[in-house]
């Protein structure tokens, strides 16, 4: 098949050896899960359980909340110790409402309804089967995946692209799941096909990952799945740059992949659809990679959700040193952990424990405008531009030449050769933007509300002023007719 030219990109060292090689582990279940409320896009789900009860593992402990949201459900069998706030997965480790199940040691599931045909069902009972397990976008992005079937088939989308580009450094859990589980992928994939009525379905594979691409179009062979080699390169795992590599076709600025007939979902989230649909399973676990060059013995683990990112480590034999910075997801574009001590959720694709010598530490130089970042953005900005606007203070200025387009892949801070912390600046200068907005917000609400007090008082003195005008009306009226009534008898 056609491949279509891409714009910008890296090639950073993989290091993906480290993992790569072993084979999938299942961790031993924890005595505790700490499973946060808000795993995904959108309105967090509202618990339905409270403490004490027992749950059984696959049972729905939070609904979900409008129509973007997902529930969540049990890991484990076990009795709700805590319903509360706890330390999230991310670098403010702030806290978020949690619910804690105290492991019972069965592992007992819940009874589930399985149909003898998943193809038999329409996709309606798909996309509501998808939705009830919790499903959302495990390539990072996590978004409610039974909303993007459901709209898809809205939109009347033809194509359908399945993801496995997982160019990250150091997470190679996509590249495993693929090697060990494809014949259950592929059937994960036609299920969304039947779903949303593609014509068209890919799955889109980096040609460094040899030995998934054999496996998977093993899996695939004698389907209408076509699985595709596209270039080894950063960032490859976004989906705007795998369609424009598979179909030439770019999502518009501030548009979606819908906009040009086009669905895109992670190899694992295919596999989930699989297990939630053929099984009857809901998302509780998923695959992470355990990596970095201060973890013994680094590998791929299936991990319970609300499992702790410290018993990871521990289960991969503790640090071989003492790490220099913990990462949550890749070093490209995830997020330093200051504690181990915070839960592994839907999103999560990997933890890296990464040593001072992996790091670096190279102090930044004045730009030399050699346009380096330039030609490595995906996107087609010119980051060298909009960082001397944030820099200078004009954040605005910044917007006008495409902030709001950059996906902080990290690409112009990679090949910056003054080692510019570019990725930085375009993060604080939306943080600040957005800051902006919400206190424009406020004041468009103050003024509303101000407005609608002044409306109501103006109301209100109007009604006032007529009732008051009603009863002079009445008593003038009431007035005459007294001195009628007085003149008529006066006069007879």
């Amino acid at each position: 098949m056609k491949l279509f030219k891409l714009r910008g990109g890296v090639h950073p060292q993989g290091r993906k050896e480290l993992a790569s090689e072993r084979a999938i582990r299942v961790l031993p279940m924890p005595d505790r899960l700490f499973i946060p409320l808000q795993q995904h896009v959108g309105a967090p789900a509202q618990p339905l359980v409270k403490v004490g009860d027992h749950v059984l593992k696959g049972q729905l402990i939070a609904a979900s909340q409008g129509f973007i949201s997902a529930p969540v459900h049990a890991s484990t069998s076990g009795r709700i110790v805590a319903i509360g706030d706890y330390a999230a997965a991310h670098s403010s480790g702030l806290a978020a409402p949690t619910v804690t199940i105290a492991s019972d040691g069965d592992d007992r599931w819940l009874e589930t309804d399985s149909p003898s045909d998943p193809f038999s069902l329409s996709p309606e009972e798909i996309a509501a089967r998808v939705g009830a397990a919790g499903i959302v976008g495990l390539g990072g992005a996590t978004f409610p995946s039974a909303v993007k079937l459901s709209l898809s088939r809205k939109n009347n989308v033809r194509t359908l692209i399945i993801n496995g580009g997982e160019c990250e450094p150091y997470i190679t859990c996509d590249d495993r799941l693929m090697r060990e589980r494809a014949s259950d992928i592929i059937e994960g994939v036609r299920l969304i096909r039947h779903a949303v009525g593609a014509v068209d379905v890919m799955v889109g594979i980096e040609e460094n990952k040899p030995a998934a691409l054999l496996a998977m179009r093993a899996a695939a062979s004698g389907t209408e799945v076509k699985v595709i080699a596209v270039p080894a390169m950063y960032p490859m795992g976004w989906d705007k740059q795998m369609i424009r590599a598979l179909t030439g076709c770019e999502v518009p600025a501030d548009g979606r992949s819908a906009d040009i007939g086009v669905l895109v979902h992670n190899v694992a989230t295919a596999y989930a659809v699989h297990e939630a649909v053929r099984f009857g399973r809901p998302l509780v676990s998923r695959l992470v990679t355990v990596s970095g060059g201060a973890v013994a013995e680094p590998g791929n683990l299936v991990v319970p959700i609300g499992t702790l990112v410290e018993t990871l480590f521990q289960y991969c034999g503790g640090f071989s040193e003492k790490p220099a910075r913990l990462v949550l997801g890749g070093p490209m574009m995830g997020s330093e952990l200051f504690s181990a001590a915070v839960p592994v959720v839907k999103g999560t694709s990997g933890v890296l424990a990464l040593t001072a010598r992996e790091i670096g530490s190279t102090q930044a130089a004045p730009c030399i405008r050699c346009s380096s970042c330039v030609r490595a953005c995906p996107v087609g900005l010119l980051p060298l531009e909009m960082a001397a606007h944030i820099r200078a203070g004009n954040s605005n200025a910044a917007v006008s030449r495409g902030l709001k387009d950059c996906i902080a892949c990290g690409c112009c801070s990679f090949v910056c050769p003054s080692h510019i912390p570019l990725v930085h600046y375009f993060n604080f200068a939306k943080g600040e933007l957005m800051e902006q907005e919400r206190g424009k917000l406020k004041l468009e609400a103050t003024k509303k509300l101000a407005d609608e007090r002044m409306a109501r008082t103006q109301r209100i003195e109007r009604e006032r002023e007529a009732a008051a005008a009603k009863r002079k009306a009445a008593r003038e009226a009431k007035e005459a007719a007294a001195k009628l009534t007085q003149t008529i008898t006066e006069a007879a």
